[in-house]
């Protein structure tokens, strides 16, 4: 009993200490920004982050679209709002695919923000080429917390990137929907997914969906042997099917295809002009004779309300961006790892993109009944 009652007041001591300690701790004026595509799960990102400022005394400000918000100034209040937005999907301080190292005196201005502002830190939501800019940014002298977003899973360093497993489902719950439209009309039908150097979406979404056909950036395949799998379905009594290609699938030498190519200030390909899954559908139709029809899934992957895991790994990773950066943790990122979120350098997660393992893709392969 006695025991009890000592561990008790250690116990009260021991937080009321902490309390304190945490209360005498130098207040922070902290940036939050969101960049890039829009991901499932960014306001649940924003809303972590909002909270632990309250429990840690630091005040966060919001900047609208990105790195040009940050380039020119523009700045939003976190309304309080804010902790009722977990299932709201999109970014409450919008977006931008600015870079601001392909902008005159774009480095110039976000340190003109950061001194005018008074920011101490700042926390970059984004994926491979948001969080670039943080590490540049980060070398250049400015002190900066990452949080990986994207929902092509391609960025290093952690297992999942918040927003995969939201798009993947909706990818997959499409093709469910296609299938009763190929079995009627026994058709082909053509899935694009999004992903352009990575096709772990297609990979995912194939598997779960159950598509007879999964065309990857990582590992193209001959149309000939697409034919070959459609055919033998046919053949066998089974008059459709559903293919399942990435938006970046590159088709083999012998199938290439001629394209008129956009850039963006990445220096990425705009992929939407390339319209893969429709060239694929064309090339089916043509070569065997069956009418073949394709959707592009686009926009429609990456929006509406995360899924229940993404809202609980953004919650944990804005909790811990706050957290880093409470602990002088610049230049990191924090990470999912197994079942445990940890701090990664930012270099780690930017020094190459992500992409499917042969391992993972020889699961794909043995599906299709392919023989390579």
């Amino acid at each position: 009993m006695a025991y009890k009652w000592r561990h008790s007041i250690f116990s009260f001591i021991s937080q009321t200490l902490d309390m304190i300690d945490r209360e005498s701790k130098i207040y922070m004026n902290i940036a939050i920004l969101t960049s890039g595509g829009d991901t499932p799960g960014m306001n649940a990102v924003i809303r972590a982050a909002f909270i632990q400022c309250k429990n840690y005394n630091h005040h966060l400000v919001g900047i609208k679209y990105g790195w040009k918000g940050l380039i020119e100034g523009i700045t939003t209040e976190i309304p309080s709002t804010i902790i009722d937005n977990i299932d709201e999907g999109g970014s409450i301080l919008g977006s931008s695919r600015t870079n601001p190292y392909s902008v005159d005196n774009g480095l110039a201005g976000i340190r003109q923000t950061v001194d005018k502002l008074g920011i101490d830190a700042i926390i970059a939501i984004g994926g491979e080429d948001t969080l670039g800019v943080a590490n540049k940014l980060n070398h250049d002298g400015i002190k900066i917390v990452g949080v990986p977003k994207t929902i092509d899973n391609d960025l290093d360093a952690t297992d999942y990137t918040f927003g995969f497993d939201t798009a993947i489902s909706i990818a997959t719950e499409a093709i469910d929907r296609l299938k009763t439209t190929a079995r009627s009309h026994e058709r082909v039908m053509v899935v694009e997914i999004m992903g352009r150097h990575a096709g772990w979406m297609t990979l995912h979404a194939g598997i779960a969906g159950g598509a007879h056909v999964i065309l990857i950036p990582e590992y193209p395949i001959s149309m000939q042997s697409v034919y070959k799998i459609i055919k033998q379905r046919y053949d066998s009594g089974h008059p459709w099917a559903i293919v399942a290609v990435s938006e970046g699938f590159g088709f083999s030498h012998e199938d290439a295809v001629e394209s008129e190519i956009e850039m963006d200030e990445f220096g990425h390909v705009r992929l939407e002009k390339l319209e893969v899954g429709k060239e694929v559908a064309r090339r089916i139709n043509e070569h065997l004779g069956i009418t073949t029809r394709s959707v592009a899934l686009g926009h429609t992957q990456r929006g509406g309300p995360p899924s229940a895991y993404d809202r609980v790994l953004t919650t944990h990773l804005g909790l811990k961006a706050v957290s880093m950066i409470d602990d002088g943790k610049f230049g990191m990122m924090p990470a999912l790892r197994g079942t445990k979120i940890i701090p990664v350098k930012l270099e780690e997660a930017v020094a190459r993109l992500k992409t499917v393992d042969e391992e993972s893709w020889q699961y794909a392969k043995n599906l299709m009944f392919l023989d390579y």
